[in-house]
């Protein structure tokens, strides 16, 4: 467990999901938690309700990541209401599994400007306030490494993106002490990939272990990369994927 005592993190597009679990995660281990969603109050609600049933602090800030000045808008919030910001997790992302010829120019916009302009934005907003030993930390897929699942052309490009990206911005804030890491998860049952939707199939059988991952099975490992003990990992891409790319 993380010791993220006084720590705190914004994770975007935590309403529900992978972000969820993260935001939960974050604040168990100690760390204050604003989320950002687009849709979904009451989800995002209930993140925050479980958080501080939990004893620990949360806000929800409504704050599409595609919208630039709401994302900026949201960062400052989070500095006014509590005095910093130590920990950015990008996970606002999406995903519209079709053959890459019958996407629509709309469906493309819409992957490149939440997975990666988003990325760019809430990034470049946060390091205005990020002080020296903060962290960046952004979900990626083990698609962006090893494309092998149809119907995911544009999702991996946009995830073998924020991997380059993480590359890039590590060398750049490095002699901050900042670090910057991409976590990569495979098939995890969510309500955008659920384990037993059409598109399921292909990623099962891609799978080391035959089984598809749990949100629990990405969460810790964020905590652990914002923690103390992670402060000489950057640069990196860490792949939980159920042994996918093995």
């Amino acid at each position: 467990m993380s010791d993220l005592t006084s720590k705190v993190a914004l994770v975007t597009g935590a309403s529900r999901g992978i972000g969820a679990a993260i935001a939960k995660r974050l604040a168990h281990d100690g760390a204050i938690v604003a989320i950002t969603y687009a849709k979904g109050a009451e989800d995002a609600a209930r993140v925050v309700s479980a958080i501080e049933a939990a004893g620990g602090t949360a806000v929800a800030l409504q704050a599409d990541a595609t919208d630039a000045a709401a994302v900026s808008s949201a960062v400052e919030e989070v500095v006014t209401l509590y005095g910093r910001l130590d920990i950015l997790v990008n996970n606002a992302g999406t995903a519209i599994p079709k053959p890459f010829e019958e996407t629509t120019l709309e469906e493309l916009d819409h992957v490149l400007n939440l997975n990666v302009r988003g990325l760019f934005v809430t990034t470049q907003a946060a390091l205005k306030h990020l002080p020296d030993g903060g962290r960046i930390i952004s979900i990626g897929s083990c698609v962006g490494e090893r494309m092998m699942t149809p119907g995911l052309v544009a999702y991996s490009a946009t995830k073998g993106a924020v991997r380059m990206f993480t590359q890039g911005l590590a060398r750049e804030v490095g002699p901050r002490g900042i670090t910057v890491n991409n976590i990569q998860p495979g098939p995890i049952d969510t309500d955008l990939n659920p384990a037993d939707d059409q598109w399921a199939e292909p990623q099962l059988a891609a799978t080391a272990l035959k089984r598809y991952g749990h949100v629990d099975d990405i969460a810790p490992l964020v905590s652990f990369i914002a923690g103390p003990e992670a402060g000489y990992i950057t640069g990196a891409s860490l792949t939980v994927d159920g042994g996918t790319n093995a």
